[in-house]
């Protein structure tokens, strides 16, 4: 069974999470869900904290050599307190040398810009964050998903269907068979 690893911590962008897991799922996938603690993580549902995401494993526990793809939710929090752990870092630099695909969304792609991995590549995201982008080197351009290589990358929630849509059939299943949650 193809195995995505979703990493995020407090503040994620709750839709980011949960409608990508959704289809994931949907798709015939399993999910799992590893943040910087074991317990639950608290999502932000557009101007409120939302729902809880049971953590699955740490990511001091986990190796990308188990998983086919890695997740990376957005929302502001979320990403910026990600891109300072070193472990999270490494993770993401592990996904990308073993040419992994990485789907990054809103805010996420601070975490790629971090991990050194987007120099020379074509990327999107939340509008805030593309002058951090550009100053490392991606060429940003404002479009509902972008794939450049392993990295596939979308701007906000309304990009969710597409953004699922892109990693799914990365991981080689047909979307078309497949319903997808909108945001």
């Amino acid at each position: 069974m193809t195995r995505v690893l979703i990493v995020a911590t407090d503040g994620f962008e709750q839709s980011e999470l949960f409608k990508p897991q959704d289809n994931l799922r949907e798709a015939g996938m399993e999910t799992v869900i590893a943040s910087l603690e074991d317990g639950d993580i608290q999502g932000w549902n557009e101007k409120e904290w939302g729902d809880t995401a049971p953590v699955d494993i740490t990511v001091e526990e986990v190796s990308a050599g188990d998983y086919d793809a890695l997740l990376l939710p957005g929302g502001q929090m979320n990403p910026d307190i990600l891109r300072m752990n070193d472990t999270v870092i490494e993770l993401i630099r592990d996904f990308n040398r073993q040419m992994k695909p990485i789907a990054a969304i809103c805010h996420a792609p601070w975490l790629l810009a971090e991990a050194d991995i987007i120099g020379g590549k074509t990327v999107t995201s939340w509008p805030s964050i593309r002058t951090d982008l550009e100053n490392a080197g991606a060429k940003v351009v404002d479009q509902e998903v972008v794939e450049d290589g392993n990295l596939i990358t979308s701007r906000n929630p309304d990009d969710i269907p597409a953004f699922s849509q892109a990693l799914i059939a990365r991981l080689g299943v047909t979307v078309s068979e497949v319903q997808l949650e909108p945001a």
